[in-house]
C-alpha cells in the first residue's frame, strides 16, 4: 500500500516492510471493537449489527460493507399538533434514520414543527396522499423505507424488529397490522369497513393480508423503485398491497399498536367517500390485473341472462313449432353474443396483462434484494456456506 493511500485510510505505513497497519487512536479502536463483535457473532452463528439498535428493542445485526440507509417517509396535511411527536418518536426508535416530512399544502405550521423536531421537510403541491407517496418514492434514495402517518397514531417501538425482519428474511414489504389500544383510536365503522375491503381483496387476489389499509409499512428499495404509483388519494394503500400481490413478492405482517390521535388533531379520512373510492380502485385493479376473471364473470352473467330469456321461447317452439316473441329472441341472441365478446376480450387482455406483468417482474428483479444490497447472509445462504466449508474441509 502506498504511503498516501495508507494515510487516507487511517493506516500507518512502514517503509522497512512496505506494509500498512492501523494507526493507534480512535480509528484503530473502532475497528477493533467491530472485529470483536463480528468474531462473537460468528461463534454464535448469527450476523452482527454494525448499526445502532433502538432502545428497548433488539435488532439482529447486519454484516454489511456499509451502514444501512433507512428513510422514514411521513406524508402529512395540517398535522402541526402531532407531527413533532411523530418525528421525535421515529428518531428515538431509529437514531440513524433520516426522517422526511412531505407537507401537502398544510394551512398550519406543520412544516415548521417538523423542522424543529429534526425532520427534512419538502412541500408537495398536488393534493392527495397518493400524489405525496409518488413524490416521496421518486425523490428519496435509501436501502429501507419506512412509511407512517404524521398523526402520532402508530407505535414506533416495533420498527427495528420490522426492519430486521425485512432484511434478514429478504422480504419486500412488512405491514404493521393495527392493534387499537382504545375505542376512539379505531372507530367501529372503520374496523368493519377495513374487514369488508380486506375480505373483498382476499377474494380477488388471494388471502395474504389482514389489514390492507394500514399506513404503517416497511419497504425494500426494489419495492419502492418498481412501484408505478397511479393513485391520488387514500386508495394508495390498496395499490401498494395489490402491487405486492400481483408480483408475488415476499411479504409479512407484524402487530403494531394503534393509538388515538392527540387532542386537537382531526382525521382527514371520510369513511363513506374514501371507502367508495377504495372499492372502485380495487375493482379497477381487478379489471387491469385479472382481466380474464373480470370479463369472464361479466360474460357468465350475460350468458345466464340470455339463457333465462331464451328458455320460455325454446319451450314454446318445441310445443308449437313457432317463435311468437321475436324481439325477446333477438335480445337473447344479442346478449349471448355480448357474453362471447366479453370472454374473447378477457382472453386477449389476459395475454397482454401477462406480458406486462413479465416486464414489471423483470424490472423488479433488476434491483437487488435487501440482503444482496447489504451483503447480508440470510439463513439459507448461511447454511449453504457452512455446507460448502464442511465439504472443503472433508476434501482437504
Amino acid at each position: 500500500m502506498a504511503p498516501a493511500s495508507a494515510e487516507r485510510s487511517g493506516r500507518a505505513y512502514s517503509s522497512e516492510t512496505g506494509t500498512a497497519s492501523l494507526a493507534p487512536g480512535p480509528l484503530r479502536e473502532r475497528f477493533a471493537r467491530r472485529a470483536a463483535r463480528v468474531r462473537v457473532a460468528a461463534e454464535r452463528g448469527v450476523g452482527v449489527a454494525l448499526t445502532r439498535s433502538a432502545p428497548c428493542c433488539s435488532v439482529r445485526a447486519i454484516v454489511s460493507p456499509r451502514p444501512l440507509r433507512v428513510a422514514v417517509l411521513v406524508p402529512c396535511y395540517n398535522e402541526e399538533v402531532a407531527i413533532g411527536e411523530t418525528v421525535r418518536g421515529m428518531k428515538a426508535a431509529l437514531p440513524d434514520a433520516t426522517v422526511y416530512v412531505y407537507d401537502n399544502n398544510s394551512k398550519d405550521q406543520t412544516g415548521a414543527r417538523a423542522r424543529e423536531a429534526g425532520a427534512v421537510v419538502y412541500i408537495e403541491r398536488l393534493q392527495g396522499k397518493g400524489n405525496v407517496v409518488r413524490r416521496m418514492f421518486s425523490d428519496v434514495e435509501a436501502d429501507v423505507y419506512v412509511m407512517t402517518d404524521g398523526d402520532a397514531t402508530y407505535d414506533p417501538v416495533p420498527l427495528p424488529g420490522m426492519i430486521d425482519l425485512l432484511v434478514h428474511e429478504n422480504l419486500d414489504m412488512v405491514v404493521g397490522k393495527r392493534i387499537h389500544t382504545a375505542q376512539e383510536a379505531y372507530r367501529p365503522g372503520h374496523v368493519l369497513g377495513n374487514k369488508l375491503l380486506t375480505g373483498f381483496l382476499a377474494w380477488l387476489f388471494g388471502q395474504r393480508f389482514t389489514d390492507i389499509l394500514s399506513g404503517y409499512r416497511v419497504f425494500s428499495r426494489r419495492f419502492v423503485k418498481s412501484f408505478p404509483s397511479l393513485s391520488a388519494g387514500f386508495e394508495i394503500e390498496t395499490e401498494l398491497t395489490v402491487h405486492a400481490l400481483t408480483l408475488s413478492m415476499p411479504i409479512a405482517e407484524r402487530d403494531a399498536k394503534y393509538f388515538a390521535r392527540p387532542e386537537g388533531s382531526t382525521s382527514k379520512l371520510n369513511t363513506y367517500r374514501d371507502g367508495i373510492r377504495i372499492l372502485s380502485v380495487m375493482l379497477g385493479l381487478f379489471k387491469n390485473e385479472r382481466p380474464l376473471a373480470f370479463y369472464g364473470i361479466a360474460g357468465g352473467v350475460l350468458a345466464l341472462l340470455s339463457i333465462a330469456l331464451a328458455i320460455p321461447i325454446v319451450i314454446t317452439f318445441f310445443e308449437t313449432g313457432l317463435v311468437p316473441r321475436f324481439p325477446t329472441a333477438i335480445l337473447s341472441a344479442s346478449i349471448m353474443l355480448l357474453a362471447f365478446l366479453a370472454l374473447v376480450c378477457g382472453l386477449v387482455l389476459d395475454t397482454v396483462t401477462r406480458g406486462r406483468r413479465e416486464i414489471k417482474r423483470l424490472s423488479y428483479l433488476q434491483i437487488p434484494s435487501p440482503a444482496a444490497t447489504l451483503g447480508v447472509m440470510t439463513p439459507s445462504a448461511t447454511a449453504n456456506a457452512r455446507v460448502e466449508a464442511a465439504l472443503e474441509r472433508a476434501s482437504a
